[in-house]
């Protein structure tokens, strides 16, 4: 069932019949009714020592993992290094991850970026990804898990890696998998090295806004390939037959021992396993403690701030939240623009990062300890310190049957629902991003009405 939200901003209710070849279409264009220690920086910064009344940082948790949304050129570079250099003087290992081949971050830190983790400063490394590096190990881990099980009769081992090129959407699959091993998002132990030891922060410069996306709802959107994969490997003869010996490769090559992590389990098993790796790797998106996503903004500039406002509502699509706004402004003279653009991203702090251009040397000591940087530097939580005005996506009234969803910079018309299984589930789709969501028992049954109202989408159930 779908409903298209293109009616005006008041109670959209159903039509009695479906004008679109799809049966469970539903127009609602018209108002009709139907159905450890660390060892701190000689400049650690007072912020993190009020926060921090302890004189250790746990190691026991994952490195926290932090990133920017914005349009092109509003400063996602410039804000991602400088909050990495804000972690380092507070005392916390940070590592810059960037994946692309621009050189912003390499003059902003006055260091060679290489692709491994080169130290800058104090507490503070930097690396850049590259994809023709980066697709050279898991084919190794192929290679060595065929030649043990002899899947291919040695086909693999004919492949030149060093040959291969990149194709679109490599470089998303090949970032996730590099950042499991900074983070283990996912908790595959096979991917777990000491670099993930070696970080509290890790900060990531990625190669576009979409491809960021792309990456923080890949968790989640996997899982249900994974369930129709499944269906398949169980239910056919084909899957039944190839499903145990792609499922033992891909898990010998997930294990460079050589030694399975499933041995002796059953296909089932295996099936499930993957199902909670994936189920891990969403709620660690979704835990505003272990990631966080930041919008840049240029307040001078309208189309970076509703740029900015509609990435939220993606992000939100995507299966994470916004931990703040970050304004980088163009010229000095926008002090109107600024107060506009705090109360458009209300509950979201505000802050201004410093204009470089003023400072005649990049000295991140002076620059961090400024008072122009205090804003923003309060705007960047500790590891596991979870932000207080990150509002609710969905929202639950069973006493209304209403469900409430936080759709922040998107029109009524680009909002879509979808209902399929019953009355179970309700699937959301906007920005280019499709999330579903799991009713409770008390407010299970079809979509009776939807309204847009203070950028939220209230929709009531019969």
């Amino acid at each position: 069932m779908v409903v298209s939200l293109t009616s005006s901003l008041q109670s959209l209710i159903f039509l009695p019949f479906s004008p679109s070849s799809n049966p469970n279409f539903i127009n609602l264009t018209h108002p009709q009714l139907t159905g450890r220690r660390r060892k701190r920086g000689r400049k650690a910064l007072h912020l993190v020592m009020q926060a921090n009344s302890s004189d250790e940082i746990t190691h026991e948790s994952s490195p926290k993992l932090i990133t920017f949304l914005g349009k092109g050129g509003s400063g996602k570079t410039t804000a991602a290094v400088f909050a990495a250099q804000h972690y380092a003087k507070a005392g916390f290992r940070t590592c810059l991850v960037t994946h692309s081949m621009n050189l912003t971050a390499e003059y902003l830190l006055n260091c060679n970026i290489g692709t491994t983790p080169a130290i800058c400063s104090d507490n503070l490394s930097a690396v850049r990804l590259e994809t023709t590096q980066m697709l050279l190990d898991p084919l190794m881990r192929l290679k060595k898990a065929d030649a043990r099980i002899n899947l291919t009769q040695g086909a693999l081992e004919g492949i030149v890696g060093e040959e291969l090129g990149v194709l679109p959407g490599m470089d998303s699959i090949f970032s996730a998998l590099a950042l499991e091993k900074f983070v283990g998002t996912l908790g595959i132990k096979a991917l777990s090295t000491d670099i993930k030891d070696k970080f509290d922060v890790v900060i990531y410069d990625g190669i576009s806004n979409e491809e960021t996306l792309r990456m923080i709802s890949a968790a989640r959107g996997a899982r249900l390939y994974v369930k129709y994969l499944r269906s398949i490997a169980e239910k056919t003869d084909f899957g039944r037959l190839a499903g145990p010996s792609v499922l033992r490769l891909v898990d010998e090559a997930m294990n460079s021992s050589g030694g399975s992590s499933f041995n002796g389990k059953l296909t089932s098993e295996v099936w499930d396993s993957l199902e909670r790796v994936l189920e891990r790797g969403a709620s660690t998106y979704a835990d505003p403690q272990k990631f966080g996503c930041y919008v840049v903004v240029d307040p001078c500039n309208p189309i970076s701030v509703n740029t900015a406002l509609h990435y939220w509502g993606c992000t939100i699509q995507a299966g994470a939240s916004i931990s703040g706004v970050l304004g980088n402004p163009s010229r000095n003279s926008c002090v109107e623009s600024v107060e506009s653009v705090k109360n458009n991203f209300l509950p979201l702090t505000f802050a201004l990062v410093p204009n470089l251009a003023k400072y005649s040397s990049l000295d991140w000591d002076m620059i961090i300890s400024h008072t122009e940087s205090k804003n923003a530097r309060e705007l960047f939580h500790l590891p596991n310190e979870k932000p207080s005005n990150i509002m609710s996506p969905v929202k639950f009234d069973p006493s209304k049957r209403c469900i409430t969803l936080f759709m922040p910079g998107f029109a009524k018309s680009e909002i879509k629902l979808y209902q399929y299984r019953g009355g179970s589930e309700l699937l959301v789709e906007a920005g280019d991003q499709r999330r579903v969501i799991v009713l409770p028992r008390d407010i299970q049954g079809k979509v009776g009405g939807a309204k847009f109202t203070d950028r939220s989408l209230v929709i009531t159930i019969k």
